[in-house]
């Protein structure tokens, strides 16, 4: 099967690649646009969370207790703030940095001199309320951003608390940095750990197209045999039943379509039967009615009147019509015989003492003929075959041979025991028949001689019943030409000696 250019694994694995870039482009945008916003906005609410706890401190009068150092201390710790607390003397009440005196002035420029602070250190107001202001500024010196939260606490004390920024930006460089890092070592490992997992998810989808390409050629041997519930196993299973579903309707399709067809082919060969049948009826008939017609308006009309023309008229109808009654009983046994309504009752009988039994019973006309019978046969020959019709099998041989007879007026019949068969043969002294008349002997109302034909009475019919009966014996038949006459042969079941003779109809 021609796979297509992107195969389920490789669409597996370009889609999984594409969605991680677009993750983290997506991941690293939001970090540019946001993360510093979020860290920004964290720091205002510590720096905010903060001042209300010094402001209740203050309130509290707790500012100076051991109890409250500690809390100072994990506060200014945790958010790395530092923070300043004078009372309306200007005298520090409390202070977390080292450097006082940085943050006593810084408090005072903030109160006092807001004009400096613009100049030199660039402020931007993030909130301001009645008791306190919240803005961001930048450390001249060391070009440090801080955020700054400045103003008077409920008992009147002044505070700063203030707290670096450039962590928050160092902190996105590294998020961004590790982002990509990380990044490329999911790709690569989601990459490898995604081919194991496709070629496992494709590989029974590989098998089911298989499948589906081999029943798209009518090829229903192939079956997906995995196993469990999922929607790969269940769609193998489906198709399973798919294949078989569709191989037993095929079979069903071709078997009544085939059945149609030997309708058909039946029906065809019964209407140009039909057509063949009347054809050649009508042919057939057509000289001895003509020929009694004939005769029976001389005598009516009294053409002659003298006793014996009479006797000769009626002895020539009487004569055509035997001629017709005997073709109209072969055409009968022969319509019985093609169209399958004969039964076959298939018996065990000696071969032999049959030919005998005609043979004396056809004495006279051998006598008429002025010819010699020679049998050839040993004492039993039994076979398998309906006895009746044998018997009408070598009767037509018999007299065909007999109306053929010529040169040194020989009839050799001959029965010999084949392996399997026992094959009847009748040859007859006289004329070869015709290379180009042979194939069609066993057609209905074919006639080699027909002026010779007519002259014995037949009607072309005999080899036609010939045909059918042996047809319905399944066995074998036909004609050889010598250079000094014809032989005509016949097969038959060969049976044993002392076999049981049971009758069964065909």
């Amino acid at each position: 099967m021609k796979h297509k250019k992107f195969t389920i694994r490789g669409q597996f694995s370009f889609v999984f690649i594409l969605t991680m870039i677009f993750v983290l482009l997506l991941y690293w945008l939001t970090n540019t646009l946001y993360l510093g916003r979020y860290y920004l906005w964290n720091k205002e609410n510590a720096i905010y969370n903060a001042y209300l706890q010094f402001n209740s401190a203050a309130d509290e009068g707790v500012l100076n207790t051991d109890e409250f150092d500690v809390t100072w201390q994990r506060i200014c710790s945790k958010y790395n703030i530092s923070v300043i607390i004078l009372d309306a003397d200007s005298r520090t009440i409390k202070c977390s940095s080292n450097n006082a005196k940085f943050l006593v002035q810084q408090l005072r420029d903030c109160f006092f001199n807001t004009e400096s602070i613009e100049k030199n250190q660039n402020p931007r107001i993030v909130k301001e309320e009645n008791n306190y202001t919240m803005h961001i500024v930048t450390d001249p010196h060391v070009g440090t951003d801080y955020v700054e939260m400045w103003g008077v606490l409920d008992n009147g004390n002044l505070f700063l608390i203030r707290s670096p920024i450039e962590s928050i930006q160092e902190s996105v460089r590294i998020s961004h940095k590790f982002l990509w890092y990380s990044g490329i070592l999911v790709i690569i490992a989601g990459s490898l750990i995604l081919g194991v997992l496709a070629r496992r998810i494709s590989r029974p989808i590989l098998r089911l197209a298989n499948i589906s390409e081999k029943m798209k050629h009518l090829d229903f041997d192939a079956k997906y045999d995995g196993s469990g519930a999922a929607e790969i196993e269940v769609l193998g299973k489906n198709i399973n039943e798919l294949s078989e579903t569709l191989e037993k309707t095929i079979s069903e399709l071709k078997t009544a379509n085939n059945k149609l067809l030997q309708d058909i082919e039946k029906k065809e060969k019964i209407d140009e039967r039909r057509r063949e049948f009347l054809s050649n009826v009508s042919h057939e008939l057509k000289t001895p009615i003509a020929l009694i017609q004939g005769y029976a308006e001389g005598l009516k009309e009294g053409i002659n009147d003298d006793a014996e023309s009479r006797e000769f008229y009626c002895d020539v109808i009487m004569d055509e019509a035997s001629k017709m009654n005997v073709m109209v009983k072969k055409l009968l046994t022969l319509n019985q015989l093609e169209s399958g309504s004969d039964v076959v009752t298939m018996e065990r009988f000696d071969l032999i003492t049959l030919v005998k039994n005609y043979l004396q019973s056809a004495d006279i006309l051998i006598r008429q003929s002025g010819g010699e019978v020679r049998l050839r046969a040993e004492e039993k020959a039994y076979v398998w075959a309906d006895e009746f019709k044998v018997e009408e099998v070598f009767m037509n041989y018999f007299t065909n041979a007999l109306n053929h007879l010529s040169g040194d007026k020989i009839i050799e019949v001959k029965i010999m025991q084949q392996e399997e068969t026992v094959r009847l043969s009748v040859f007859n002294t006289g004329e070869p028949i015709p290379e180009e008349s042979r194939p069609h002997l066993w057609e209905k109302f074919y006639k080699v001689d027909k002026a010779r034909t007519r002259e014995y009475g037949g009607s072309g019919i005999g080899l036609s019943i010939v045909k059918a009966i042996m047809d319905s014996f399944h066995q074998g038949y036909g004609v050889i030409n010598y250079d000094n006459g014809v032989e005509f042969w016949m097969e038959l079941e060969k049976a044993k000696d002392g076999s049981q003779t049971p009758e069964k109809g065909v």
